[in-house]
């Protein structure tokens, strides 16, 4: 059995997909980021990133006492080693997919989680639009640049490392399907117009069964309503974390 410490985000939606994908059985341990889970010392033990997601498998590749992984790319390649699936054997093969697992971890998520804080969250913390405009120029321009390298890839491929489906695929997908919500601006709000490749392929990896499975995994979590002022500090939790704010968690992590 594999723990998966998840919440509903792309990140958290990598792993669940991927242990669809793969037959794996799991069991999803919620960490609320917006409630502060990340910080908790028994999850620290196995993040000192304080970031979700991460694994703890009880029956680890090659035996022997539950190991723990953190970082979704180290776990989907876990996974690939472990269930021997989705990660070719051969070194051509393995580095055109692993290359792109990279391109994501690099790439795509964090600009595409930079463009997301600028356009959709932090107008409602801030009382000065004029303040996000560099913000929301930068990270969107550069969602756009990387929807285009996506595009240009997937007009020669069935796929992002070929004509076989990877972890490159999983990995990046749970952020890919939201591009049209962040790039090329249109008077409607957003479209595909400009990343037609993209379009195809996000819906043909969102059509196969395990996807499906995978995203919907821990759709429960997440949904509470809250108040103005409660939501406001779960964001700045989440946003507005220092050194110095989780010095004390992970020092008792540490010593625990």
């Amino acid at each position: 059995m594999i723990d998966v410490y998840f919440w509903p985000t792309p990140n958290g939606r990598k792993i669940t997909i991927m242990l669809e994908e793969c037959g794996m059985p799991y069991k999803i341990v919620p960490v609320d980021i917006g409630g502060g889970d990340q910080f908790k010392v028994d999850f620290l033990r196995i993040c000192p990133n304080n970031r979700m997601p991460a694994i703890v498998d009880h029956e680890p590749l090659g035996g022997g006492k539950p190991i723990s992984i953190f970082e979704s790319g180290a776990i989907m390649e876990y996974l690939a080693e472990k269930s021997g699936k989705f990660l070719p054997k051969d070194p051509a093969g393995k580095y055109a997919v692993l290359q792109w697992v990279h391109w994501q971890m690099a790439n795509l998520g964090p600009m595409m989680g930079n463009a997301n804080h600028f356009k959709n969250y932090a107008p409602n913390i801030t009382d000065d639009p004029s303040k996000l405009e560099y913000g929301q120029r930068r990270f969107i321009g550069e969602v756009d640049r990387l929807a285009g390298v996506m595009d240009t890839q997937l007009s020669i491929h069935q796929y992002l490392a070929g004509s076989e489906y990877s972890i490159a695929d999983m990995i990046t997908w749970p952020w890919a399907m939201f591009v049209n919500r962040l790039a090329t601006p249109d008077k409607d709000g957003y479209n595909w117009n400009d990343y037609p490749n993209v379009k195809r392929w996000v819906d043909e990896v969102g059509a196969r069964e395990a996807v499906k499975r995978g995203q919907a995994a821990g759709g429960d979590l997440g949904k509470e309503k809250f108040s103005k002022e409660e939501e406001l500090r779960r964001r700045n939790l989440l946003f507005n974390q220092t050194n110095a704010s989780v010095r004390a968690a992970r020092e008792a992590a540490l010593k625990a």
